[in-house]
Order: C-alpha cells, then sequence, then structure tokens
C-alpha cells in the first residue's frame, strides 16, 4: 500500500516537472516555427486541409454508422485518465484511430475511409473521434507542448452556428460540418455544445514544422512523449476496451 502510494506521488512529481519542461522547449523554439505561432492558423498553411474537406462526408459516413452504438463507447477519461480533470461524466467520448503514431488496429479497421485519409496526412501523430453530448461543456485548459499542431474537422455539428464553439486564446471558434479548423492548444482553450444533438469532430495532431536544427529537438521530444508512461498507458486502456467493444457488436 505504501509503496502504491510513493510510486503515484513519484509519477506525479515527475509528470508536473516533465511539462514544466515541455513548456520551456517549445517557447524556446517557437521562432523557429515554419507555420503561425497564434491561436489560430490559416488553413492554408497546411496543404492537406483540402484532403480533410474534400473527403469529410465519407468520414462523417462512419461516424454515424458508429453512432448507433455510442453508449458502447469509452469515455475520454476511461482511455486518457488525466483528463478526468476537465471531464467526469458520461458525456465525452472518443473513439481512437492513432495515439501518437500508435495504430489502434481494430478500430481502424472498422473506419477504413477515415483511415485512409489519416494516413495520408503528414507528420501524422494522434486521429480520434472527439464526441461531445448535449450540454456538454470543457471548461478552460490548455496543453503544455507548442511543437504540437491540433486541427478539428466538423463532421456532425447540430444547430445554429456557434453553439457547438471553442474559444482559443481570444478567438472563436465555430465548427460547421465539413470545415477544418487549426489551432495551437497551448492557448487557453475552452469547448461548449449548447446544441441539443451530438456533437462530432475528427481531432488530429501533427508535428509543428520547424526550421534547422528545432525540427530534431522536436522530433526527439515527441519520440519521448511517445515512449512516455501516460501515452502507454492510454494505448493499453484503448486496447482492453477494445476486447470488450467488439465482443458486443454483433
Amino acid at each position: 500500500m505504501i509503496k502504491d502510494i510513493k510510486a503515484k506521488v513519484q509519477q506525479f512529481v515527475t509528470f508536473r516537472i516533465s511539462n514544466r519542461i515541455l513548456a520551456f522547449m517549445g517557447k524556446l523554439m517557437s521562432p523557429f516555427s515554419k507555420v503561425s505561432t497564434g491561436p489560430v492558423m490559416k488553413n492554408s498553411e497546411f496543404e492537406w486541409s483540402t484532403l480533410l474537406e474534400e473527403n469529410w462526408k465519407d468520414i462523417q459516413s462512419e461516424v454515424n454508422s458508429l453512432l448507433k452504438t455510442d453508449q458502447n463507447l469509452p469515455n475520454i477519461q476511461e482511455i486518457q485518465p488525466q483528463e478526468a480533470l476537465l471531464s467526469s461524466d458520461n458525456k465525452w467520448k472518443t473513439f481512437f484511430l492513432y495515439g501518437f503514431g500508435i495504430k489502434a488496429e481494430k478500430n481502424c479497421k472498422k473506419c477504413p475511409a477515415t483511415t485512409r485519409v489519416l494516413e495520408q496526412i503528414p507528420n501524422l501523430l494522434t486521429g480520434f473521434f472527439s464526441i461531445l453530448y448535449p450540454g456538454k461543456h470543457i471548461p478552460a485548459h490548455r496543453g503544455i507542448f507548442k511543437g504540437i499542431v491540433r486541427t478539428h474537422l466538423g463532421l456532425v455539428v447540430p444547430g445554429h452556428l456557434g453553439d457547438c464553439r471553442m474559444k482559443v486564446g481570444n478567438e472563436m471558434i465555430k465548427w460547421r460540418n465539413g470545415k477544418a479548423v487549426f489551432f495551437d492548444d497551448t492557448y487557453t482553450h475552452e469547448v461548449w455544445n449548447d446544441s441539443n444533438g451530438i456533437r462530432v469532430v475528427l481531432l488530429i495532431d501533427t508535428v509543428r514544422p520547424y526550421a534547422k536544427i528545432a525540427s530534431k529537438v522536436n522530433r526527439s521530444i515527441i519520440n519521448g512523449i511517445t515512449n512516455s508512461v501516460y501515452v502507454k498507458q492510454a494505448f493499453r486502456k484503448n486496447e482492453d476496451w477494445e476486447k470488450t467493444y467488439y465482443n458486443l457488436l454483433p
């Protein structure tokens, strides 16, 4: 019992120290970024934005199939326990396809069109469906490492324009079906689904492009994150969930 407590305390301290180092390195490398460093970026900075928007209906079709048994999908905190600080209810569900370069084979097989699109994205790290139920609010929070660019592709956006929205820094994103948005999650961001329906986006993380040696440093840091206990734990939890989920399907 005491050993378990000590291990958890050590893990927490290591986590906090690592986060501070990652935040510092991100700021240090910021001047070398090949894309803008503000809260929200222009789609024109990413050639593959058209790939997402041209294929969104095929991806949406696979999402609609998943939503037929949406109650069987995992809550975000069941796959990533640290997200329990942001969500402790059943109103934020996920379906992982890639997590820091690790492929969820069974899930990808179930969503072949989405997987084909993801595998064409340069420097892909993570791809999953982020599913918010009516009335869900994710409080203000921020990521820790600027070496990653986050993208949302609107797939199921109910209600009026702005009912489903996200504030990033001082900018407001209003999701729309078939439209991609690119942003820096190290800025404080907050999410609302004020509609009466389920909102779904395809969440994608890619490696931020840097010039010169900063690119190599960034890759080294990301490799370290990929091999961290937190990523490995999330992957194991997703594998465990997959076993249960696919046994429930007809």
